[in-house]
Formats: C-alpha cells, sequence, structure tokens
C-alpha cells in the first residue's frame, strides 16, 4: 500500500548519506548506515506508516528487524530532530519533496 513512499524515503536517504541504496538494508552497524535506517524508519513513522508495514518493506529488502528496534531507533531520530537544527531541515526536505513527486 505505501510501499512506493518507502522507496522514496529509501532513495531519498540513500542520497543524502551518499550511499547506495541497497547499503541501507547490509546487516552492518556502520554508524552511517545505522543512521540513515533511522532516519528511514522516523520519516516512513511521521508518514503515518505502522511499524508492521516497515518492517515487512525491511523484509522484503532483505534485512528482518524486530519491531522493537524500530521504535528505539524512531525514538533515536526524534531525539536527533530535537537537537540538531542540520537533522530535522533534512527530514523536512526528504518529506516535502515525496509531495512533489508523488499524486498520493
Amino acid at each position: 500500500m505505501k510501499a512506493h513512499i518507502f522507496n522514496y524515503y529509501t532513495s531519498k536517504i540513500a542520497e543524502i548519506f551518499g550511499i547506495e541504496e541497497g547499503e541501507i538494508f547490509e546487516k552492518s552497524k556502520r554508524r552511517d548506515l545505522v543512521d540513515a535506517r533511522h532516519m528511514l524508519y522516523y520519516t516512513c513513522s511521521k508518514r503515518p506508516m505502522r511499524i508492521v508495514y516497515i518492517q515487512k518493506y525491511m523484509k522484503e529488502r532483505g534485512y528482518d528487524i524486530g519491531h522493537a528496534s524500530i521504535v528505539y531507533g524512531i525514538e533515536v531520530a526524534k531525539k536527533r530532530v530535537k537537537s540538531e537544527k542540520d537533522y530535522k531541515s533534512l527530514i523536512k526536505t526528504i518529506e516535502s519533496c515525496l509531495g512533489e513527486s508523488y499524486e498520493l
């Protein structure tokens, strides 16, 4: 249902972090990849997209993740939005571009 939104966010976040889309779904604890995943969870949750859908789309891309880990990632991203102006600005940019790119 919201797969195109998930895919769009994935694409934009990979672009912002200077990584390949597929790297977001690698089982890696590299800081930039973890931050990218957290941003993906957060932007999807704000859409709003249910966590079960985020899990489903992550699993379809080869990254099996639990509910609690997604919730944790969302909370980490929320804290960054509150404390870092640049992070908040990136989130707004991603969200605003979606409205221009898709007819929902």
